[in-house]
């Protein structure tokens, strides 16, 4: 029998031709570099499994969903543990905004303090089943951070493409972390597109976002996580994230539909895609109906979501469909004061990118389509201490007192 019996395979979101789960590691052969592939799951199997690995297993990170994930289900696992991470009831932010039943889903505290953890850890345990020592990411940052910190104790080397103008802390994190730092000479897509080209020249394993089908498959243990902390008798009626390039949303869609599927929960939370006005490829393919994305030079602060040509657009897209979810756009300044408001209400530090999921709710809120009774689970998928400058802008400045005498001018009576 397969070391794997609860996945059937995967297959391609363009011409849906399907594969045996080893026979293709990437894209589909025929549809190229665009063809992503989707892993597929025996839901029948998995049904009785599922709530044993989740409540029995010795480990309490991520892998003890290991009957929806896309590896055997004792196989080797990183040795850092990945999850769970605090689930915030904001209730004193709620009250603020109107909306008392929000919660804040901090995966900023993950063990690199982004989200990208939860594909990464997958990414590894994958090159261990197969016995590969290199792995090489593109990223504008957080993934690559995030691959550098888990590969590190294991002693696989992680070889990394950023654009130059990565913010330096997070360029910092890859190179503590013992990595190889490449800095490309131009955007994300431009270090994308060489990892690509270096990967196929070097026959190295690839992390890159939406190159990779398992990464989708790590992102939705984020909302397995939530929906379980939550009670899966009873979800949110909105989940929202921030998007960029897709694939953060095309997991957690993911595993909104695995759980439906299993009968984990009763109905489907709509999911939410929010990107900034100025990097909005996926939310104008959302609006028109269409799959089709028309790339467009980004210029938005949130430097994680800021991203032309979205290699993971489709998948985003239907995802957001298949729960009857939505799109908004927000424009940076909404997005700074999103991230004051959960770091002075909910006392969450959130990085620009990760502030846009609740600069969508606020948005959301303020046209009537939230109301005060929905209940909203927000994902906050970066720390602020991952981009220190861009967090600064929402914060504003702090007081210079010489003494005592100024402190008086505040905070004396009647002053």
């Amino acid at each position: 029998m397969s070391n794997k019996p609860h996945i059937i395979g995967k297959k391609c979101t363009l011409c849906d031709r399907k594969f045996g789960f080893d026979e293709i590691e990437l894209t589909c052969p025929h549809c190229g570099e665009t063809g992503i592939l989707d892993v597929e799951y025996d839901y029948d199997y998995i049904r009785p499994l599922f709530p044993v690995y989740r409540t029995g297993s010795p480990r309490r990170d991520l892998f003890r969903f290991a009957p929806l994930l896309p590896l055997a289900l004792d196989g080797p696992r990183p040795q850092t543990a990945v999850g769970p991470t605090p689930m915030v009831h904001a209730v004193r932010l709620g009250r603020h905004v109107g909306i008392p039943g929000t919660w804040i889903k901090d995966d900023g505290r993950l063990p690199t303090a982004s989200f990208k953890d939860r594909a990464s850890a997958i990414a590894v345990a994958r090159a261990k089943e197969l016995g590969i020592n290199l792995i090489a990411a593109a990223s504008t940052g957080n993934a690559a951070a995030s691959l550098a910190g888990l590969c590190a104790p294991e002693g696989i080397t992680a070889v990394i493409f950023v654009p130059k103008a990565a913010p330096p802390a997070k360029i910092a994190q890859l190179l503590t972390f013992g990595a190889q730092v490449f800095l490309v000479d131009g955007t994300y897509d431009d270090a994308f597109a060489l990892s690509l080209k270096a990967a196929d020249r070097f026959g190295w394993y690839l992390r890159s976002t939406a190159i990779n089908p398992l990464l989708a498959e790590g992102k939705k243990t984020g909302v397995l996580e939530a929906l379980e902390e939550l009670g899966y008798d009873n979800p949110p009626d909105f989940v929202f994230v921030s998007v960029g390039d897709g694939c953060i949303a095309a997991g957690l869609a993911k595993g909104i539909m695995d759980l439906h599927a299993l009968g984990a929960i009763p109905y489907k939370p709509r999911l939410v895609g929010v990107q900034a006005v100025n990097s909005r490829v996926i939310y104008e393919a959302w609006k028109a109906g269409t799959e089709t994305v028309t790339p467009m030079p980004p210029s938005t602060r949130a430097d994680s979501i800021s991203v032309a040509f979205p290699r993971d657009a489709v998948k985003a897209l239907r995802g957001i469909r298949a729960t009857n979810g939505l799109m908004v756009t927000v424009e940076d300044e909404a997005i700074f004061e999103a991230g004051r408001l959960m770091g002075t209400y909910a006392g969450v530090f959130a990085e620009p990118a990760a502030a846009t999921a609740f600069a969508g709710v606020l948005a959301l809120k303020a046209e009537g389509t939230i109301q005060p009774h929905h209940r909203c689970l927000v994902f906050s998928t970066g720390s602020g201490l991952k981009d220190v400058a861009g967090a600064s802008m929402a914060a504003g400045s702090a007081r210079l007192v010489t003494g005592l005498a100024d402190l008086e001018k505040i905070f004396a009576p009647g002053s």
